[in-house]
């Protein structure tokens, strides 16, 4: 019924003519014409590309990234602490090294008693779980190490090294 026409007073009604599908054909190959073209261009690297220096510049740049700063480590003797009868695992091993100022290892080394102290009375009060969960490692690292520098004086203690911290 809705597709025959019917006139109305005497007229007929006027039926919208369908627009032809070239519009979105036109439309359709330009985005992929675009899309293709920005793709090579990025992908050859003529848009956002790696910046390419001059070779005197690179060649400094590649001597620079050779070179080392100074560093220096002292290796503190390894702990093993007791977890208590609470725990999953009965001890706790762990071995750090410290990284030094080049020159403030002799006096880093004379402070390793009071180090070792600060780092098992620490051991000792941390909390089981967080010990056995590996994403806290890196806050006990952080609370490690800044009890260290305040033991062994700023600027002479740069990192703590974690070298063992095994729960058996």
């Amino acid at each position: 019924m809705a597709d025959t026409d019917v006139p109305v007073d005497g007229q007929q009604a006027e039926v919208p003519k369908k627009k032809g599908g070239k519009g979105l054909i036109v439309g359709l190959v330009l985005a992929l014409l675009l899309g293709g073209g920005g793709f090579y261009a990025v992908y050859s690297g003529v848009l956002l590309g790696p910046h390419k220096e001059p070779a005197a510049a690179g060649a400094a740049h590649v001597e620079a990234i050779g070179a080392l700063p100074p560093v220096a480590f002292v290796a503190l003797e390894p702990l093993v602490i007791s977890l208590g009868s609470g725990a999953r695992n009965q001890h706790l091993r762990f071995r750090a090294e410290l990284e030094v100022v080049p020159g403030a290892e002799g006096d880093v080394a004379k402070l390793t008693p009071r180090v070792m102290d600060v780092l098992n009375s620490y051991l000792r009060a941390v909390a089981i779980g967080d010990l056995e969960d590996p994403a806290a490692l890196i806050n006990l690292r952080a609370q490690m190490l800044r009890r260290i520098q305040l033991v062994i004086g700023e600027g002479r203690v740069r990192d703590l090294l974690i070298m063992e911290f095994v729960l058996n």
